[in-house]
């Protein structure tokens, strides 16, 4: 298969959540069948609610300064495939994509073949083993692994990663996790084994943080806590950058966090962690300056994200909309016209109450995505104190931003929310466009 023919086949496998089956027993007999691509190199393994991407980004960054070769792979993507899969920083190629993708469906098909399995692996768990392949045919040192939905049934827990770390747990995914804080975080503290390092975010509920602990104890021994003293040294009022001094094992001084708003400071505190775990018991080769060099050299697209006058942030649930209000409360003065679009299985109620109301026009919008709400259903999301004529209804994502910038004067942010999906369609709109 060349790239676009990969792509047909693997979105030929359906949706990634709403074709997805609860289960390690398809993609581990698909990795075994690849040789167990996944044991030939450290592992650290990212689970929780939010901030996930972010512990990775920063885990990276980190890696990189230290000329540690690592991979990392991440979902969903935002514009291309290809972005799920980064080694050193770089996103794989279509190329190398395509080819691992024919391996890996050709190993598959067989395996229906001999009766192995009943159906091919799905979709996500497909690219996982292209992921999981490409950094062992590329001879990395380690891979950052983003749990995708919960962990105890997530294919990236097949690779048994040696360390793993569990950011902030909230409601998100109820129909498949649970619907209350207690399931939800049983199902991502699933990926607690015995005989590996835990790092866990200390901004817990008390309900989520019991449930964890309690995992914990069953296996005999003690997580590590990434609740480092941290000071917060200044504030960019400009974009929301943050400096700040962490205590860690070393004391790394005055950080410019590469990403924007507060909430990171538990994200790079959950990375420090993690950094300091391989250093210390992986025997890798990450220096001081090395971690404070991957901090404030670190990216993330579509988490407060700027281009220039849009601000893109994927505030898919209650979690990511009080972190994005919190960040427009601080430091965003300017009027905001909101493009917003969402998925159906998203608490969409407490959402608009948190972020509705910041904007100044709200343009409700469908993302091309068989699992998005209808924007019929988004408008009874709309709190009754919100003006009826500053509300907008457009049917598609680039309808959505020419109306933006229609009625948005040159003060005005436009702010693209609600959805990762509908990020990434929009970043593609205008990549487009401007040809950047």
């Amino acid at each position: 298969m060349n790239f676009k023919e990969s792509l047909e086949y693997l979105f030929g496998l359906g949706n990634e959540v709403l074709a997805m089956k609860l289960g390690l027993e398809n993609i581990g007999k698909l990795l075994n069948a690849l040789g167990n691509p996944q044991k030939y190199y450290l592992k650290v393994q990212v689970a929780g609610t939010n901030g996930k991407g972010s512990v990775c980004a920063f885990l990276e960054a980190i890696c990189i300064s230290a000329d540690i070769k690592v991979g990392v792979t991440t979902s969903p993507h935002l514009v291309s495939i290809t972005e799920r899969i980064k080694i050193n920083g770089q996103e794989i190629s279509e190329k190398d994509f395509a080819r691992h993708a024919t391996r890996i469906r050709e190993i598959s098909e067989k395996l229906v073949e001999k009766g192995e399995l009943e159906t091919v692996p799905t979709y996500f768990e497909q690219v996982t083993a292209i992921a999981l392949n490409t950094f062992s045919e590329a001879k990395t040192e380690l891979a950052i692994l983003e749990t995708g939905l919960g962990g105890r049934f997530d294919a990236t827990t097949a690779a048994n990663a040696e360390i793993v770390a569990i950011t902030p747990i909230d409601f998100d995914h109820q129909k498949i996790l649970g619907n209350t804080l207690a399931e939800i975080a049983a199902e991502k503290a699933a990926i607690i084994r015995e005989d590996i390092k835990v790092v866990i975010a200390p901004e817990q509920s008390e309900e989520a943080m019991k449930v964890i602990i309690e995992k914990c104890k069953s296996l005999n021994f003690t997580p590590h806590f990434a609740d480092y003293r941290t000071e917060l040294c200044a504030v960019d009022t400009i974009n929301g950058r943050i400096v700040a001094t962490f205590y860690g094992d070393e004391i790394y001084h005055d950080i410019w966090l590469g990403l924007n708003g507060r909430h990171q400071l538990s994200n790079a505190r959950v990375a420090i962690g993690l950094a300091e775990i391989l250093r210390k018991d992986f025997n890798l080769k990450i220096e001081k300056h090395h971690i404070e060099e991957g901090l404030e050299k670190t990216r993330n697209k579509g988490r407060l994200e700027f281009y220039k006058d849009i601000l893109f942030d994927g505030a898919h649930n209650i979690a990511g909309a009080k972190a994005l209000k919190n960040y427009l409360d601080e430091f965003i003065k300017q009027p905001i016209t909101m493009i917003f679009g969402a998925m159906q299985d998203k608490d969409l109620r407490e959402i608009a109450e948190i972020l509705f109301l910041k904007a100044d026009k709200l343009i409700l919008t469908k993302p091309d995505n068989p699992r998005a709400m209808e924007t019929s259903e988004l408008l009874k999301f709309v709190p009754k104190m919100f003006e009826k004529e500053n509300v907008i209804i457009e049917q598609t994502v680039e309808n959505a931003i020419k109306k933006a910038r229609e009625i948005s004067s040159k003060n005005h942010l436009i702010l693209i929310t609600g959805s990762l999906y509908l990020i990434g369609e929009s970043q593609k709109i205008l990549k487009i466009e401007s040809q950047i």
